[in-house]
């Protein structure tokens, strides 16, 4: 049997010091205080949390791209990632797969086919760390958008869908000149190839964005997978993906979309690089603003892993959630979001996924959460 001791556990409403036994995959007992059992675990004082929980992260597509028109092969990079991701303490990840652009040098541009046969055999396999499944981001206006999702359709590892628009001069990029930094930055894209792009953009917008808007929130329906919307920014675009069927609003980029979502009892996930920086790389809502004000339920790592546990102790010191709070963003709620109601607490019965954590105060004064090991259905992973 294996059990840690001697550890500050987050619970879900309360940390408390104190042992949990192991009964193979799940947890079989919580209790108070240091364990007198010889053999166990000593945690010296670190934090158990639950095993992270990661929704929408676009680093897989980072390793499978990691310079402009620069392909690498898929399971260098499907290990790559999947080290990294369990590294940071997540324990389950949703892969988030971009599908639909014209560029047929991007990632998203791109079949599928062999990437989800890697990421399918390795997992069956047991080649990999995290628990990896599926999130599918579908790019509206796109004209590959449908036959780029081909792959994707009846494969039971994908859990969420999310309707993305990127069209520069709304939402995200309602800010032209933040969506020019952008590509040309991440992308390379000339001036010229960046003003082609966008007139051809809003022309793909009036002709494929409500055709493949209706077909994707029917696939949600009828296969019961999550409908997430992408990037709200009035409350026009809320309502249009409640009424849709979405339960998720990610990345709102105002008050007014967040406090929308509210209302209408979405889940609303804001980016842990957002935390982080203090601010979006975008010039839209602070999330720190928008978990003071009590509508943010879900963190994302969205494109920096690391940015989890640094975004979660963040929020402690900027936001005033008690830790509990802060994890749940991490754990319970993404968890909850999916249907995997199995994890995401330490509590009896459920499955062990552990991290242990801990806290330094840096040279500045600042403090900094450090992964000192990984569990995964009670087996060491990291």
């Amino acid at each position: 049997m294996t059990f840690f001791t001697n550890a500050q556990l987050v619970l879900a409403d309360d940390v408390v010091h104190g042992s949990v036994n192991l009964d193979g995959a799940h947890i079989r007992s919580v209790d108070d205080g240091a364990s007198s059992l010889p053999g166990g675990i000593d945690l010296e004082g670190d934090y158990l949390w639950p095993g992270m929980v990661e929704v929408h992260t676009d680093n897989f597509e980072r390793h499978l791209m990691p310079r402009p028109a620069v392909r690498w092969d898929d399971a260098p990079a499907l290990l790559a990632h999947d080290a990294e991701i369990a590294s940071s303490g997540i324990t389950t990840v949703l892969d988030a797969l971009g599908v639909g652009e014209a560029d047929p040098d991007s990632v998203r541009g791109s079949e599928w086919d062999s990437v989800l046969a890697h990421v399918a055999e390795f997992g069956q396999r047991g080649l990999l760390r995290a628990e990896h499944l599926l999130h599918v981001r579908c790019e509206l206006p796109a004209p590959n958008t449908l036959s780029l999702f081909e792959p994707f359709k009846d494969n039971p590892l994908v859990r969420m869908i999310s309707l993305m628009d990127h069209t520069p001069g709304q939402r995200q990029w309602e800010n032209i000149e933040h969506a020019w930094i952008y590509f040309s930055g991440k992308k390379g894209w000339s001036q010229a190839k960046f003003e082609a792009r966008v007139a051809q953009a809003r022309e793909d917008q009036v002709r494929y964005a409500q055709p493949h808007r209706a077909f994707f929130t029917a696939y949600c329906q009828q296969h019961g997978i999550t409908l997430a919307s992408h990037d709200d920014t009035t409350v026009a675009h809320v309502e249009e993906a409640y009424a849709e069927g979405a339960t998720v609003s990610e990345f709102p980029t105002t008050v007014l979309a967040a406090q929308a979502a509210h209302a209408r009892g979405m889940v609303t996930i804001m980016g842990g690089p957002n935390v982080v920086r203090g601010g979006s790389h975008s010039g839209n809502v602070s999330a720190i603003e928008l978990a003071r004000l009590g509508l943010m339920d879900i963190l994302s790592s969205d494109y920096v892993p690391g940015s989890l546990l640094s975004a979660t102790l963040r929020l402690t010191e900027t936001a005033g959630l008690s830790l509990p709070h802060a994890v749940a963003l991490v754990t319970r709620n993404p968890a909850a979001c999916i249907g995997l109601h199995d994890r995401g607490r330490i509590a009896q019965g459920l499955r062990a996924d552990l991290i242990q954590v801990r806290v330094v105060t840096l040279a500045d004064g600042r403090q900094q959460g450090v992964v000192r090991a990984v569990w995964r259905g009670g087996e060491r992973v990291a």
